[in-house]
């Protein structure tokens, strides 16, 4: 350790040369705020010197701007719909340099095993990828995963290196009730030193003190700059989410000054392959922030120190002596776009290509997860005790769903009955992990489908199928393609599919490159909306893979029911006149 420490003084000193020197650079400093012009000297990945350095090998940068590496704080990489290989394929060139991934989305659909999947498919990429262990699998009991993970399962996997700490504790009414079994979860990363991470949205005042005092560190669901505010007052660091069915960023910026700046960070939590592909990642992110009004630099900091001091990562996020060599180098600080990518000293990226070769991973024991019981013709009808009914309403940009009130249709036996006046359509929860026969019912407004119906095996949390259609039959026509390519999402149309995206891997993933995959995306998108009208304003696909999830309200479908999360327990379809 001593010549390891004396090698690298010398290094700094200029007493030796270093392995790779980038000249003439506009060096970003996140410590002091401005910006400096000279050197960066590097050596076995790590940064030894900022000055004026000779190296084995110099790159002359031009005058070009350099950048930390960018850290998304929280994410969910199945939310790409490609494995954890190929999504680095497409961020890194983007900017990324390392990300914070709660891998909750298979943790649900495959337990421990599909945890293990994304720990292994990740580790020999050059893209740092830390992992927060999933805290709610399933996300509450109103509903049924895959799995079911409880402390003593999480204890296994906590000591890894690159586990963090526990993820969103998105059951937060059993946080501030202090139940034993989230407690327990808590207790594992309390007496380890490591991280919680919060999924609170819309809790206040003393509860809000209980669920900081039980320990959660971050929150990245604020929708208001009071939320926002009422958090950084308790101590906790707020990721700044532009995703794509949660865009947080522009709403919330407005709240960002000089004197809470440095607990903010950002973060995309789930964004899908178009977004990512057209806007970018954390980049986007930082082009928003300075196109509504923050300086560049103060956007680099949410980008960078800010993220790793918030997660620990004690050699990350800046360009000073022993850090990691994580560069991105820019021709501009306001377009932000990126022209190479270093990790850790080695060129990795450049003109938005990866320089790096991937190879497959097993994925055997996270395949075939779509089993369901046989749907018969009627397995969907859906009688109702009255034609008035509770109904959820979407909203554009938006995951809460409005709790509204509606006279509908029915036929003689007192059946919903699309009407073609009305855009209120049924949606169908299918439990598919156990065979259970499980179907939840429900009504959705303003998603405006006619002639058709679209199905998917990715539904937040916990995975069900799920499917929304203005008739049975097709309904039921794409919950059977969907089961037999074992897992995507399909568009189904007079009796005949129109197009399926296969997602093998648990059901919510592809092998292919994310450029594949949005090609594919791209046509069903195309079908959705100028086929079966689909409500432009709404990402369809995105859109219905969060109406089953019971912790954002107001209203969801669960395999169990409609589910009411204000009062967070069921409630009925019809209403009592």
């Amino acid at each position: 350790m001593k010549d390891k420490i004396k090698g690298m003084i010398d290094l700094a000193a200029g007493r030796k040369v270093s392995e790779l020197v980038l000249k003439n650079c506009k060096i970003i400093n996140v410590f002091s705020h401005e910006i400096i012009e000279g050197d960066i000297a590097i050596n076995n990945g790590k940064i030894v010197g900022i000055g004026e350095y000779e190296g084995e090998e110099e790159i002359d940068m031009n005058g070009k701007f350099v950048s930390p590496g960018l850290i998304d704080s929280h994410v969910h990489i199945e939310s790409s719909m490609v494995t954890p290989t190929q999504f680095a394929r497409t961020i890194i060139p983007r900017g990324t340099t390392t990300i914070i991934a709660d891998p909750h989305e298979i943790g649900n659909v495959c337990g421990l095993d599909g945890i293990q999947f994304m720990l292994d498919s990740s580790k020999e990429i050059p893209l740092d990828v830390y992992f927060m262990l999933p805290s709610c699998v399933p996300a509450t009991n109103f509903e049924n995963s895959g799995a079911i993970l409880e402390a003593d399962s999480l204890e296994k996997m906590i000591d890894n290196e690159r586990i963090l700490g526990l993820g969103e504790l998105m059951d937060y009414p059993s946080t501030i009730n202090a139940d034993e079994k989230i407690l327990s979860k808590i207790e594992i990363a309390r007496k380890r030193n490591k991280l919680i991470d919060g999924h609170g949205p819309g809790i206040n005042d003393k509860e809000l003190n209980s669920y900081v005092t039980a320990g959660v560190r971050t929150e990245h669901e604020c929708s208001t700059v009071e939320e926002m505010i009422d958090r950084l007052r308790l101590g906790m660091y707020i990721a700044i989410r532009e995703g794509s069915a949660a865009r947080n960023l522009e709403d919330l910026i407005r709240g960002v000054n000089k004197e809470n700046l440095r607990r903010c960070i950002f973060c995309t939590d789930d964004r899908h392959p178009e977004d990512i592909i057209t806007d970018g990642h954390i980049d986007n992110n930082l082009k928003l922030s300075i196109k509504n009004g923050i300086d560049p630099i103060s956007a680099i900091k949410m980008a960078t120190i800010n993220a790793a001091e918030c997660y620990n990562l004690k050699n990350k996020g800046a360009i000073a002596p022993g850090y990691d060599a994580d560069l991105v180098v820019l021709d501009d600080l306001r377009e932000f776009k990126v022209k190479k990518v270093f990790k850790k000293g080695k060129l990795v990226a450049e003109n938005n290509k990866a320089l790096f070769k991937v190879k497959s991973y097993d994925h055997s024991k996270v395949i075939d997860t779509v089993n369901i019981k046989e749907i018969e013709n009627d397995a969907l009808k859906l009688k109702l005790e009255s034609d008035i009914v509770n109904v959820m309403r979407l909203s554009a940009h938006s995951l809460v769903t409005e709790k509204v009130v509606r006279k509908v249709e029915t036929n003689d036996t007192n059946e919903f009955k699309v009407n073609k006046n009305l855009d209120i359509l049924k949606l169908a929860v299918i439990e598919r992990h156990n065979a259970t026969g499980n179907i939840g019912l429900g009504l959705v407004e303003n998603f405006k489908l006619k002639g058709g119906a679209i199905a998917s095996t990715i539904a937040h949390d916990s995975h069900n199928l799920i499917v929304v259609g203005d008739n049975d039959e097709d309904m039921i026509k794409a919950i059977e393609e969907v089961t037999k390519v074992g897992g995507g999402i399909t568009i189904c149309s007079e009796g005949k599919v129109l197009k399926t995206l296969a997602l093998p891997i648990a059901g919510l993933m592809s092998n292919r490159s994310m450029e594949d995959v949005n090609k594919e995306l791209e046509k069903m998108l195309d079908i959705a909306y100028n086929k079966l009208n689909v409500n432009t304003d709404l990402d369809p696909f995105m859109t219905l893979s969060f109406l089953a999830l019971p912790v954002i309200p107001e209203l969801k479908v669960t395999d169990l029911g409609l589910f009411d999360v204000t009062k967070f327990d069921f409630t009925k379809l019809s209403v009592e006149e």
